[in-house]
C-alpha cells in the first residue's frame, strides 16, 4: 500500500465501521468526486443515480455473521480512493447498460411473417393483481414518515440532497432510511402473499419477478396519495 492511501484506507476503515464522523467527511469530500465521475459517463444526470445508490452498499446496511457488509472492506489502497470509487461507480454503469440492452424491444416483425400471437397468461394478471394488493396494504403499515419518504422520492423525485434538508438530517441518513423502508416494504409484501395469498417460494418468486418486469400496474400514486400532498409545515410540526 503506498504511503499516500494510508489516511484513504484508514477513511475507509473508519466508515465500514459505522463511524458517523468519518461518513459525514466521506460525503462531504468524495460525494463531488462521485457526481462528477456520474456525469462523465452519462451526461444525462442518468448516472447520478447509481452514485446515489452506491451510499448504501458503502455504509453496509447488511450484516453477516455480526460484521457490517460494507463496500469499503474491498478498498485496499491499491489506488485512491477516488480512483477507486470511480472504477465501482463505472463498473455499475456498465452493468446496468448491459441490462437495459437486454430489455430492449427487438425489431418490429412485418405483419405477415409474424407468428400466431400466444394465448394470454391468466396467471399473469392474477399475480400482479395479489402484488398490487400486497403492496397498498403493507404501504399502510408504514408509519407516516415513511409514507412521505417515499412520497418525496418517487412521486416528487426529489434528490437525496431534498429530502435529507427536508427532513433535516444528513444525506447518508436519507439514503439508509430509504433503503430501510424498501427492504420492509418487500418483506411485508412477501408475507402477505405468502399467508394472505396461500402462494409458495416458488410463486412469489414468480410474482415478484413479474412486478420488476412490468411496474405498470404497481402505481405508487395511489396509495402515497396522501402523504405526498402533506406540507412541509404540516411535517415539521411532527418532528
Amino acid at each position: 500500500m503506498a504511503a499516500s492511501y494510508e489516511r484513504d484506507v484508514e477513511l475507509a476503515q473508519q466508515c465500514a465501521a459505522g463511524d458517523e464522523r468519518a461518513w459525514e467527511r466521506f460525503i462531504l469530500e468524495y460525494r463531488p468526486i462521485l457526481y462528477r465521475a456520474a456525469d462523465a459517463l452519462d451526461p444525462s444526470g442518468g448516472a447520478r443515480e447509481i452514485a446515489d445508490s452506491l451510499y448504501a452498499e458503502l455504509y453496509g446496511l447488511k450484516e453477516r455473521g455480526g460484521e457490517r457488509q460494507s463496500l469499503f472492506h474491498y478498498f485496499h489502497g491499491k489506488s485512491s480512493l477516488a480512483t477507486w470509487l470511480r472504477a465501482v461507480l463505472a463498473q455499475r454503469f456498465v452493468d446496468r447498460e448491459r441490462v437495459r440492452k437486454r430489455l430492449e424491444p427487438l425489431p418490429e416483425i412485418e405483419k405477415d411473417d409474424a407468428p400466431a400471437s400466444a394465448p394470454p397468461d391468466p396467471d399473469r394478471s392474477r399475480q400482479l393483481t395479489l402484488v398490487r394488493r400486497a403492496l397498498d396494504q403493507a404501504i399502510t403499515t408504514l408509519t407516516d414518515r415513511d409514507r412521505l419518504r417515499l412520497a418525496c422520492y418517487y412521486l416528487q423525485e426529489l434528490t437525496l440532497a431534498q429530502i435529507a434538508k427536508m427532513f433535516r438530517e444528513h444525506e447518508a441518513t436519507a439514503s439508509r432510511q430509504l433503503t430501510r423502508i424498501r427492504r420492509e416494504l418487500r418483506d411485508e409484501v412477501m408475507r402477505r402473499l405468502k399467508d394472505d395469498a396461500g402462494l409458495g417460494p416458488h410463486e412469489i418468486a414468480r410474482c415478484l419477478e413479474l412486478a420488476a418486469e412490468d411496474p405498470g400496474p404497481l402505481d405508487l400514486s395511489k396509495s402515497l396519495g396522501a402523504a405526498a400532498e402533506r406540507k412541509e409545515s404540516e411535517f415539521d410540526r411532527s418532528i
